[in-house]
């Protein structure tokens, strides 16, 4: 029952994505009942299988010796990801219909649009369900394949090239990773996934250096999705794809499936004993500490909305591999909140920015001027994600960056501490290249001449609204009554679920 469940959930969005290039439709809104009714089973028949569980690990194909298994196992770090990723998908669908039918790319054209779109939400549910690296590793190749023609869908030479640079730092990445794939098998007891690790010390001998810095190939090598520095210049390049892709790639499949695999290798399968106090563990945090300040610091500069908030992304992805490498507990906790809640925070930001660029056909910060007039509801929901990422108490921003603060104080390390620095500068730089987008739209100046607006420029349907509103009620819910969901956290983070 629940292998099947696991299966259903993954091949789901496959097989709706195929029947759509063959069925034939009376009109656009009949097709997009069938795309949304798929993807809503989908979420519901992940509900059920969250709801019963599975921690034991379920073999589904042995390819050559005991460690070689395609496996599924649905433990509690699975349960956060594909809770998050199934809550997501259907509200993010809803709100590409009105989007997607400003594209002018024609009608078959958005019939393969929808079969990757689509197909993303079970390959990402196949990272989650993953019950060891080789699986996890084969559903995180196949993530790339299915998301580069989401990148380059306007078939601009833009896109092209952006897709192209995805394509070559995602393969370089995957490499990397492959290397750590390899020293788990040969110094693992198993691939299978088990909080502490995996690794035979006794079988590794003297080999600790080499075995470290195999963890940092393959931590940089998930990295690259994640967007960690250098491997983050692809990110803000693939800003050109449709808003509803550029969303899900930068909060929930692409870049979370990144920082997923990496909470995977630290606690699951290399084991922070043996990383912890290491020369791994401090140059890493040294690398993710200034990638949150970069990411920060290039958000200020940049002009262009979706890069902007890109930049946004590559910071708060760190943030949560910050929690990963204060390599406790606690810090692990600190991660599950802020990929949870960024996810909430970042999809709604970027929806706002698709709404003004669809509805008001502009591009660049200085064009929002006094558009608040104009669009006073998806305006009033970019402030309250702005305030949420910024950490405003009272918002799920706030919580994240306290447990992550928390968990990197009670470590114990100098640079933890470092790091907690790093998150008041990241704040305060938030501030900055948020809040000026909203006092733009709003205050304009007093010789601003309204009358330069189109009058046509209004806020979206309610296919766009419903999303973002429920989106903002997530972050006030998780920001003033999230003691259940912390503690589930916890409990995953202490090897209890």
């Amino acid at each position: 029952m629940v292998l099947g469940l696991m299966l259903a959930v993954i091949l789901l969005p496959f097989v709706g994505g195929l029947l759509l290039q063959f069925l034939k439709f009376k009109d656009k809104r009949q097709k997009q009942c069938y795309i949304f009714s798929y993807v809503l089973m989908n979420t519901l028949l992940t509900y059920l299988l969250l709801w019963q569980g599975s921690m034991e690990l379920i073999r589904v194909i042995n390819f050559a010796g005991a460690k070689l298994d395609f496996s599924l196992k649905l433990d509690g770090m699975g349960m956060v990801f594909a809770g998050l990723v199934s809550t997501l998908w259907p509200l993010a669908t809803l709100y590409s219909f009105p989007y997607m039918e400003h594209e002018h790319n024609g009608r078959v054209h958005e019939n393969i649009f929808y079969l990757f779109y689509t197909a993303t939400y079970g390959v990402t549910l196949g990272i989650a369900m993953s019950g060891n690296m080789l699986t996890m590793y084969c559903f995180y190749e196949l993530l790339t394949l299915v998301t580069v023609p989401l990148v380059m869908h306007t078939l601009t030479r833009e896109a092209v090239l952006a897709s192209r640079k995805y394509f070559y730092y995602s393969l370089g990445g995957a490499a990397f990773a492959f290397i750590g794939l390899i020293f788990l098998v040969v110094y693992g007891d198993s691939l299978a996934f088990s909080y502490g690790g995996v690794l035979n010390l006794t079988q590794a001998g003297g080999e600790k250096d080499l075995l470290l810095f195999v963890y940092v190939l393959a931590f940089l090598g998930f990295g690259v999705k994640a967007a960690v520095c250098p491997f983050n210049s692809w990110l803000p390049q693939a800003g050109v794809a449709p808003t509803p892709v550029t969303a899900l790639l930068h909060a929930v499949a692409v870049v979370k499936s990144g920082a997923f695999a990496i909470m995977r290798l630290t606690y699951y399968s290399f084991g922070t004993d043996f990383l912890r106090g290491t020369w791994a563990q401090y140059l890493l945090l040294c690398i993710v500490i200034f990638t949150i300040v970069y990411g920060c610091s290039m958000a200020v500069k940049e002009t262009h909305i979706k890069r902007r908030l890109a930049f946004s992304t590559i910071s708060n992805l760190s943030y949560i591999l910050f929690g990963v490498l204060v390599m406790t507990p606690l810090g692990l906790a600190g991660a599950l909140c802020h990929m949870v809640f960024h996810g909430v925070m970042k999809i709604c930001s970027f929806f706002c920015a698709g709404a003004m660029i669809t509805q008001a056909h502009v591009n660049y910060v200085h064009e929002l001027d006094g558009m608040a007039k104009k669009m006073p509801r998806i305006f009033a929901i970019f402030t309250i994600s702005s305030f949420a990422l910024m950490g405003v108490p009272g918002l799920c921003g706030f919580v994240s960056k306290w447990h992550l603060a928390k968990a990197a104080f009670a470590s114990g390390n100098l640079l933890a501490f470092v790091g907690v620095g790093g998150l008041l500068v990241s704040a305060l730089l938030t501030a900055i290249y948020m809040l000026s987008i909203v006092v733009r739209a709003y205050f304009p100046g007093n010789d601003f001449d309204y009358g330069r607006l189109a009058d046509d420029i209004c806020d979206p349907d309610w296919r766009m609204l419903l999303p973002l509103v429920l989106f903002v009620v997530l972050m006030v819910v998780f920001g003033v009554f999230n003691a259940s969901v912390v503690d589930f956290f916890r409990a995953v983070a202490f090897g209890q679920i």
